[in-house]
């Protein structure tokens, strides 16, 4: 494909699953009706964030893959002739859950799923309590508009998973995101912590010279029984270019279909003046696997 025109749909989530999912199809039918081709939810979208606290009875809102959430949102893909990249709280069995992006083909069939690698656990961000660690690897998704490096949130700081997708021939990597501020901080560490965000994800366009799509909630998300301060999700859903420079980018606090039209053929272009996979000193990189070089 010389292009592919995609969708973020960055929006709120209350814990009313009908009204949060019905109110994510309309945004979806919105991005197809401006020519999406490609579009991608947040983290977790069908609910609430509900990692703020540690209750096993959150596990009812897991399930099976295929299931509810696929079966529902494949429908809405074969009707627009769309590619979705959804994002759901999997059960795999008994005891054994995963935070799993599902990638459904135009024609409503399951492509791949993708299981987050790298589980978080500070507060209000309790993921080690509900999801076990992806067991597929860093294997891009093929799809009809190519081949998709799905990760996952707390995978988007980690230059490892973003290289190691492109290795493996993505086209295009993409990060659902659910990360916001505790209000308690000031403004100052709020827009630290917005840049630093915003920075390793261009910077993983740019290492690998592949364009970076990414979708995050909005909007405040109490904490359960008012045990905590609660988060306020910053929003700023972006998509960068093969040299890392925005292509489109979302408002902190509101709810937005975005929708941009990408040159699939600019990879090949940037990749022959920056040629950094061809400059990698392999045979020098063995320690990477060390937990920490003493």
């Amino acid at each position: 494909m010389n292009s592919l025109t995609i969708a973020t749909i960055q929006q709120s989530c209350t814990a009313d699953r009908q009204t949060t999912v019905a109110k994510s199809i309309a945004m979806i039918r919105q991005a197809a009706s401006q020519g999406a081709e490609l579009i991608i939810l947040q983290e977790l979208h069908t609910g609430l964030y509900f990692c703020q606290s540690e209750d096993t009875a959150c596990f009812d809102l897991a399930e099976p893959i295929p299931g509810p959430s696929t079966d529902e949102f494949s429908a809405i893909a074969r009707e627009l002739g769309v590619v979705l990249v959804l994002s759901l709280f999997e059960r795999r069995a008994a005891g054994l859950y995963h935070n799993t992006a599902a990638v459904i083909e135009r024609d409503g069939t399951l492509a791949g799923i993708y299981r987050k690698m790298h589980i978080p656990d500070d507060p209000a961000f309790y993921e080690k309590f509900y999801f076990t660690p992806g067991d597929l690897g860093f294997q891009p998704i093929q799809t009809s508009v190519g081949r998709l490096g799905v990760l996952v949130c707390w995978d988007q700081w980690y230059p490892d998973a973003a290289r190691l997708m492109a290795l493996a021939g993505a086209e295009l990597l993409i990060y659902p995101t659910a990360i916001g501020w505790d209000p308690a901080d000031n403004d100052a560490e709020k827009a630290r912590q917005l840049e630093a965000w915003i920075t390793i994800q261009r910077s993983h366009a740019i290492a690998n010279g592949i364009p970076v799509a990414v979708v995050n909630r909005v909007g405040f998300e109490a904490a359960p029984a008012n045990n905590g301060n609660g988060i306020l999700f910053w929003g700023n859903s972006f998509v960068a270019g093969c040299q890392g420079e925005f292509l489109r980018r979302s408002t902190p606090d509101g709810e937005e279909v975005s929708v941009v039209t990408l040159d699939m053929n600019r990879s090949e272009t940037v990749r022959r003046i920056w040629p950094f996979l061809r400059d990698r000193r392999i045979d020098e990189y063995k320690r990477i696997i060390s937990r920490f070089i003493d």
